[in-house]
């Protein structure tokens, strides 16, 4: 993190007697990559008004679109001024914005007067699961049948996974990995934030806590997929392949980690945020928050009365989704196809 990477570390600290008792990781951000709440139409609109929306004060953890604790604290009252803190700090940015913070956290900042914006992702639960085929075996004959399909073709083109954790994963791997990774971007027209460093140093640092799924044809990779996990969540980050194959994407990155969760028993899959061809594979819509500061009066109110409308069409959106879930009715019998 650097001025240079738009990433600068501006952290709120509390100290007691030369000892530190409590934190909130800050950064001032010059752009929007790599945060997961999309800002970019706020900025724009600062900047067709004549004003200046960079520097903003933000906490998140890069690049992980993931509910975890923003304040830490030894006791409740560290933690109710460590807000107060960071707002005095945001006062000389634009904004402040907290994303994906706890739901406790959430409280917090709403107490400050900060606005709440409402999101969505796609969450993957363990509902005591023996097998995949116990997993199917709850869906819908039609959704049940599909992916029994897009499985068999992925298998039926000689294609085989591994599941690589820890020392299993070795530097030739990274850099299988790194390569993938990167054509993806590319194949997006975007680019790539991390490099074949970061992998080297994340691996040697949380080996227990990596999972790589790595799909080979006639013994050589053709696809990676990368996850971060503990022991109750599994979260799916990046994905790619050396070449298309007929179902290939969801094998690797869903079917896979869903399997390795079951095994494992690891309650919650975290598939992020995007694609509702995820709720036909047995994802559901789980709605996530966020809080905001903007020290401009009049575009804080135009922003609180945005997400006013945006959290009644989240809302909408969820409820939509739900009607739409692949998993059978209790009373539907099971074909076993």
């Amino acid at each position: 993190a650097s001025a240079e990477s738009g990433w600068l570390p501006q952290y709120v600290t509390a100290w007691e007697d030369r000892a530190l008792v409590g934190a909130m990781p800050l950064y001032l951000k010059s752009h929007s990559y790599g945060e997961y709440i999309f800002d970019w139409a706020w900025a724009d609109a600062y900047q067709r008004n004549g004003l200046a929306y960079y520097p903003k004060l933000l906490s998140a953890i890069p690049f992980s679109p993931v509910s975890a604790p923003k304040v830490l604290a030894i006791d409740d009252e560290v933690r109710r001024q460590i807000p107060k803190a960071a707002l005095r700090v945001a006062r000389e940015a634009s904004s402040l914005h907290v994303l994906f913070p706890t739901v406790d956290e959430l409280a917090l900042f709403e107490g400050e007067r900060m606005l709440t914006r409402r999101g969505m992702q796609f969450h993957w639960f363990n509902d005591g699961y023996m097998s995949f085929d116990d997993f199917l075996s709850r869906f819908s004959h039609d959704k049940r049948k599909k992916i029994k399909q897009e499985r068999r073709k992925v298998r039926d083109a000689g294609i085989s996974f591994k599941w690589l954790v820890g020392a299993d994963i070795t530097t030739a791997h990274w850099a299988f990995f790194n390569r993938c990774y990167r054509s993806t971007y590319r194949a997006h027209h975007s680019t790539p934030y991390l490099n074949l460093d970061f992998f080297h140093e994340i691996g040697a640092k949380l080996p227990n806590n990596l999972l790589l799924v790595l799909a080979e044809e006639g013994g050589k990779p053709i696809a990676a997929a990368f996850n971060v996990f503990n022991q109750a969540t599994l979260y799916g980050r990046y994905w790619g392949t050396t070449g298309f194959h007929s179902g290939l994407h969801f094998e690797a990155c869903y079917y896979q980690a869903i399997e390795f969760c079951i095994a494992r028993g690891i309650q919650i899959f975290e598939g992020g945020a995007q694609g509702e061809h995820k709720l036909a594979r047995g994802f559901t819509p789980v709605e996530t928050r966020s809080a905001h500061w903007l020290k401009h009066p009049q575009f804080a109110a135009a922003i609180e009365r945005f997400l006013d409308k945006e959290a009644k069409g989240v809302a909408h959106y969820i409820d939509e989704l739900n009607e739409h879930s692949p998993f059978k009715a209790v009373e539907e019998p099971s074909s076993g196809v």
